[in-house]
């Protein structure tokens, strides 16, 4: 079935590893099988990256959704004037201010209806913070500007091997437990149950919850929070019809045996849920929000400054981005 809207990619920061994969990928795109995308502005710096790899990259400059799709067979759509400098490896105020605009247009394109979904590229926090950002990152800033409540938002790391979500995000350690709460959970693991169902044809997700501390708590020796936070949790989404277990201990959670009996796995914090996914999966990781109103999905990796240019960045993640985003936009749209 041939996609009515292009995906949307933002372009993350200009200095980093985005521009040049997306020419990569591009040049790869029949083999590839990709669905057809668009990029929020940096025509420029799109082209002097895909120079840094060796690519003659043709660029498009479009109007509209329609136009990108009759453009993307020989060029890569660019919609919007927005550029910068490339200068690889070397992030500033400019290249950030790029990155800021690129993403705001390409979410204005999905929210619209003249995209499919929104593929975010990696961008640096400290120089957006420089040019007024004041979110952690791109997933709470989506959040709010779709005016979705940061409860209702889940960020999933899904790879080959694992899906896994963080329950609590970017927060220091210390808060966890402080944050975690019986309603918190239940909240997010509604929405990945949904989200399963609606957007990854999962009929009956399973959802594995982990233990907070060592040994799932060991029965109060080790911590309470299991007994007082996470057991009710799980038992009150089993009494909701969802299949839901744990808290399982966090150090078995994720072996091979493991994997096989969830769909998903809902960890406590950040490092429980990441280091696992990107041990398995680094080079096909992808960061997807659940619970927003348009599909949207980003490479789990960083802006990798020290490499960017050098040609030897690996596109697989952000492959496996554009894929995923619209495999979910095709199921969202009935195709």
């Amino acid at each position: 079935m041939a996609p009515r809207q292009p995906l949307a990619i933002s372009l993350g920061d200009p200095a980093g590893i985005g521009p040049e994969l997306i020419a990569e990928i591009w040049t790869q795109r029949g083999s590839l099988d990709l669905p057809p995308f668009v990029v929020a502005g940096g025509a420029g710096v799109l082209r002097n990256a895909g120079r840094s790899r060796g690519i003659d990259l043709p660029i498009a400059v479009v109007d509209g959704p329609s136009e990108a799709l009759s453009a993307f067979p020989d060029a890569v759509p660019v919609i919007g004037t927005q550029d910068a400098v490339y200068s690889p490896g070397e992030p500033d105020v400019d290249g950030a201010r790029l990155a800021l605009a690129s993403l705001e247009h390409g979410l204005a394109l999905a929210l619209e209806g003249d995209a499919a979904g929104l593929v975010t590229l990696p961008v640096g926090k400290a120089q957006l913070a420089r040019v007024g950002f004041p979110h952690p990152g791109q997933t709470e800033y989506l959040a709010k500007a779709c005016g979705v409540a940061a409860d209702d938002t889940v960020m999933m790391l899904a790879g080959p091997s694992l899906r896994t979500v963080p329950i609590t995000v970017h927060c220091p350690l210390s808060e966890v437990p402080k944050l975690l709460s019986v309603e918190l959970i239940c909240a997010k693991a509604r929405t990945v149950h949904l989200a399963l169902r609606r957007d990854f044809g999962i009929e009956s997700p399973r959802l594995a919850l982990a233990g907070l501390n060592p040994h799932a708590g060991e029965s109060g020796q080790m911590g309470h929070e299991e007994e007082r936070i996470i057991a009710p949790a799980v038992a009150r989404l089993q009494d909701e019809g969802i299949a839901a277990t744990g808290p399982h201990p966090g150090d078995a959670l994720f072996t091979h045996r493991a994997r096989e009996t969830y769909d998903v796995a809902l960890a406590m914090y950040h490092d429980q849920a990441l280091i696992p996914l990107k041990a398995l999966d680094f080079d096909e990781g992808v960061n997807t929000t659940l619970g927003l109103p348009l599909v949207r999905t980003s490479p789990d990796h960083g802006t990798a400054f020290a490499i960017a240019g050098e040609g030897i960045a690996d596109p697989g993640a952000t492959i496996a981005a554009i894929r995923m985003a619209g495999a979910m936009a095709a199921r969202r749209a009935g195709g």
